[in-house]
């Protein structure tokens, strides 16, 4: 269970909440439990009518959009380092009858770097997430990809525009990694059935990758606790 009377930390989130009225430990438990399970809202729904708290699935929704972006906010200043050689890779997510793009990077041994949603894929959709994950974890030494031209082009230039010194690697089979890791987000996002709009896609994926990332253990929290996943994830409003 989450912890009762957490003292919000985060003048961010005291805002988004201040006009929800539920009790934050009920609102936290039905945004974990939509991020990290393939569940839909009517069966959060369900699920909570069983333990007596009748919420309405539109209103888990509502929270997730509103709570997920600012936690996920929180986890990235507080994020462990990842290593500097990088996979990148994007797969698709349906967003209002149409197909977008979600750019996701990962290190050698399988920690998530970042993650962007796109409406193309196109070269200036990959420099922006290069920059954001370099903005997040500095330069690398190596970017491994496979033959999209446009993450070529984009890699490419932000070498020649930095002077960093990258090496860029193209290759489908050590990519094999960062698309083995696509499969847990796919298998979350499976159950929604698409996103009405890019905004609460962009919203809740960002809760998503984060509880994702809660679970292989790169959230720094202190030293001698063995927190459950579910403890990180509360920590973030702590």
């Amino acid at each position: 269970m989450v912890p009762l009377h957490i003292q919000l930390a985060d003048s961010t989130l005291r805002r988004v909440i201040k006009r929800l009225h539920f009790p934050l430990e009920v609102m936290l438990v039905c945004v974990r439990c939509y991020a990290a399970y393939p569940l839909s809202l009517r069966n959060l729904e369900e699920m909570m009518a069983e333990r007596g708290v009748l919420v309405d699935h539109a209103t888990v929704h509502r929270w997730a959009v509103k709570m997920l972006p600012v936690l996920a906010a929180v986890f990235r200043r507080r994020k462990h380092p990842v290593g500097t050689s990088w996979r990148v890779d994007e797969t698709y997510v349906l967003v209002g009858g149409q197909w977008k793009y979600l750019y996701r990077a990962v290190d050698r041994l399988g920690q998530m770097v970042d993650f962007l949603l796109t409406a193309r894929r196109d070269v200036a959709a990959a420099r922006r997430f290069f920059e954001r994950a370099i903005d997040l974890h500095d330069v690398p030494e190596k970017i491994t990809i496979d033959k999209s031209g446009a993450n070529t082009v984009a890699v490419r230039g932000l070498i020649a525009d930095s002077g960093a010194a990258i090496a860029l690697r193209q290759s489908k089979y050590l990519n094999n990694l960062v698309e083995q890791d696509h499969r847990a987000i796919k298998r979350r996002i499976r159950p929604m059935m698409g996103f009405k709009s890019f905004g609460s896609a962009r919203r809740i994926i960002a809760g998503i990758e984060t509880m994702h990332m809660i679970k292989k253990r790169q959230l720094c929290c202190r030293k001698g606790f063995a927190f459950s996943a579910a403890d990180r994830f509360y920590s973030l409003a702590a």
